[in-house]
């Protein structure tokens, strides 16, 4: 029945998604024996070309050199730098008859072609013809033997001179060449396969020779991969979804990689946010910034968008339990090229959960109680180790959550996407009773969660280095969920029993708690108070949690990008820094969320004058928190207390890389998001760096 009804679509679109790696082997693939030989003329002719006076080195490009070759029909470039700048006619009259007789020595099969702009070389080995640009160069900027290993970096000398307007005659785009190709040498086959599907997709719906937007479709494919998985072995129908999805989202597009350009230096910034700012679709040639390879053929945007719409909702997308194959959920422009009237849209569109992702939360929150509801009455029941109280907390219960985006890197980032719950057990007494036995109740619940009548739920842990660990992290998979969901449980003394958690907790709850830190410096109680920490944020109004959560949103890709240079202050801290900008700076319903972003990085950057504090749960009224606040609060800066918990300063002095953080917020200042649509710039809040205490019944400051 499926067969008959797409019959009337192409061989490709009437391929099952599951199909899809055998499709691509089978028929887009080249022969290895084919390319092999195409390898070994290309290769005689390089020799010769380099024993010519003139020649200085030769580079391979295209398909071709990108390792990119399509069964058929397929391109690549021959870019050969000469040694003296050249002129048109010693190209015509001289080269060119050189390397025809060069081209006859090889007795390859093929043919040479001369036109009135383009030398081009076709080898054709049985099924497969590649056809060869040939680009002569001359370049004062690039050496042909430069960048060869992946640790080379152009200066940022040579793109100042490339961006410069007033740049020799001679230079080409082709002298990039080796960057290009070094950009896609590493990538798993795998990709290079779905670039594959991409292409031959690509020139079945266009069916014309020249083809402007293959090269800005490639690396879409990389983008898509990038940001969706990054694992060599991913699901190819899933990875043909993604980049379908970003084809119709073509006038969003805005992509750039900053592997051998960035944002560091002021003169390349500048060109960076000027091409940037340019009409949509963007994608950045990332070894050229000048190069826009998706701005040519608006039209042919246009229909590839049709054609991707029609294919991803064919119903050979659909899996043998009815239910469609989906894309990875990622964004078709980053956040730094975001202008600040568009904040609200971006939040809305790309970092709010889904309604469907938080039901299923709660389906698999309401799994776990029922899992720990029967361990409890058949285990636990006559058990010292038994379960008083199981809380939702963490950014989900907060409504700080954020979606769940498909990234290659995500599990590296302190997890938002998770579902964080707090057991309170009786057999913890006090604190100290936490910290001594907590490592062994975390090895309990994980036997009893791998016990058999379990069976119908799978259940995979994650494995920690930590000997007296803090939480329980696993994976459950359910039947009765359409995903996997993560989970965090931490063991915690009920520090706050019996109190309801809307009253302010009793002084004496404080003081056996700062008693209890100066006996164990160092040790964390948070999850004791994790319940204050929850209802500090979710009260508070929904612009600001999604100040919140771009806020949040903002430090993972800061994370991704320094976590190997130093280790960074806390995501918590960020979002209290967040709350104490708004509170001061603004406190309405209703907002400008890019002068919120812009306020808070402004503190980021002030981190050495930071000291904050709040006055929700705990007080200077009594004689000892007092004294222990104040102490607090005379630590080297940063200091930004806990609201729940007096004994964390998640500010933390230099206990964390507070500048790392500092240089990448000054860095983010130059970002769009802070231009308007008339492109006028955003105004941060006034907001002081360090918290007042008149308040709080001191009458100063500290």
């Amino acid at each position: 029945m499926l067969k008959f009804f797409l019959s009337w679509f192409s061989d490709l679109y009437s391929e099952l998604a599951e199909n899809l790696d055998q499709y691509i082997q089978n028929k887009l693939q080249p022969s290895k024996k084919q390319l092999q030989k195409i390898d070994e003329n290309i290769n005689t002719i390089c020799e010769f070309l380099e024993l010519q006076s003139q020649v200085k080195g030769i580079l391979l490009g295209g398909s071709y050199g990108r390792n990119t070759v399509l069964k058929g029909h397929s391109d690549g470039t021959i870019v050969i730098f000469f040694s003296e700048p050249f002129a048109e006619a010693y190209i015509k009259q001289t080269f060119i008859k050189d390397f025809i007789k060069i081209f006859e020595l090889t007795r390859a099969m093929g043919k040479f072609n001369i036109g009135n702009e383009k030398f081009q070389l076709e080898l054709i080995e049985s099924e497969l013809t590649i056809t060869f640009d040939i680009h002569p160069v001359f370049s004062t900027l690039v050496e042909p033997s430069g960048w060869q290993t992946s640790r080379d970096k152009p200066s940022i000398d040579t793109y100042q001179k490339w961006i410069n307007p007033g740049k020799s005659a001679f230079e080409s785009p082709f002298c990039f060449t080796q960057l290009q190709r070094r950009f896609f040498s590493n990538l798993p086959r795998k990709l290079k396969d779905l670039i594959l599907l991409v292409k031959h997709w690509y020139q079945e719906k266009l069916k014309q020779d020249s083809l402007p937007l293959q090269y800005a479709l490639e690396l879409l494919t990389v983008y898509a991969w990038e940001q969706g998985s990054g694992k060599d072995d991913f699901n190819i129908a899933e990875g043909i979804l993604t980049v379908l999805e970003l084809i119709t989202k073509y006038n969003e597009l805005c992509i750039y990689w900053t592997v051998n350009y960035d944002f560091e230096d002021e003169t390349i910034r500048n060109y960076l946010q000027s091409q940037l700012q340019k009409d949509r679709p963007i994608i950045l040639d990332p070894a050229d910034p000048t190069r826009n390879v998706a701005e040519s053929a608006p039209k042919l945007w246009k229909q590839l968008a049709k054609e991707a719409k029609n294919w991803s909702t064919l119903p050979s997308f659909k899996e043998e339990n009815s239910s469609f194959w989906k894309p990875w959920d990622i964004l078709p422009a980053s956040l730094y090229v975001t202008r600040g009237h568009m904040l609200d849209k971006f939040i809305h569109d790309f970092l709010q959960p889904k309604q469907e992702s938080l039901e299923q939360i709660n389906k698999a929150v309401n799994i776990i109680q029922a899992i720990f509801n029967f361990l409890t009455e058949k285990y636990f029941k006559d058990s010292t180790i038994t379960v008083k109280n199981i809380v939702k907390v963490g950014s989900t219960a907060k409504g700080i959550a954020l979606r769940r985006i498909s990234d290659p890197e995500w599990s590296l980032y302190p997890r938002d996407s998770d579902v964080d719950l707090v057991i309170f057990f009786n057999c913890f007494q006090n604190h100290n009773d936490q910290n001594a036995s907590r490592a062994m109740i975390i090895k309990e619940i994980q036997k009893y969660l791998l016990y058999r009548p379990l069976k119908d739920f799978e259940i995979k842990f994650e494995v920690t280095k930590w000997k007296n660990p803090r939480v329980l992290s696993f994976n459950l998979k359910s039947k009765l969920l359409n995903r996997c969901q993560e989970f965090d449980l931490l063991p915690a003394f009920d520090a706050l029993d019996p109190q309801v958690s809307k009253s302010k907790p009793d002084p004496e709850i404080y003081i056996h708690l700062i008693k209890t830190f100066k006996c164990n410096s160092g040790s964390e109680f948070s999850t004791c108070f994790i319940e204050l920490q929850r209802d500090f944020i979710r009260p508070r109004t929904t612009k600001l949690k999604s100040l919140i959560r771009l806020m949040k949103y903002w430090y993972k890709q800061c994370h991704r990008k320094l976590k190997k240079k130093g280790s960074l202050p806390p995501k918590y801290a960020v979002e209290l820094l967040t709350v104490y900008a708004w509170e001061q700076g603004s406190g309405m319903h209703d907002f400008d969320t890019a002068e919120g972003f812009l306020t808070v990085l402004k503190l980021i950057m002030q981190y050495k004058e930071l000291c904050i504090y709040w006055t929700v749960n705990y007080d200077f009224q009594n004689e000892i928190i007092r004294d222990f606040l104040l102490s607090q609060l005379s630590n080297s800066r940063p200091v930004i207390l806990d609201p729940a918990d007096p004994t964390g300063d998640v500010g933390g002095g230099d206990r964390w890389c507070w500048h790392l953080l500092a240089h990448e917020a000054e860095m983010w200042l130059s970002s769009l998001c802070f231009k308007r649509g008339d492109f006028n710039p955003v105004k941060s809040w006034q907001v002081p760096t360090v918290q007042t205490t008149r308040s709080s019944g001191l009458g100063r400051s500290l």
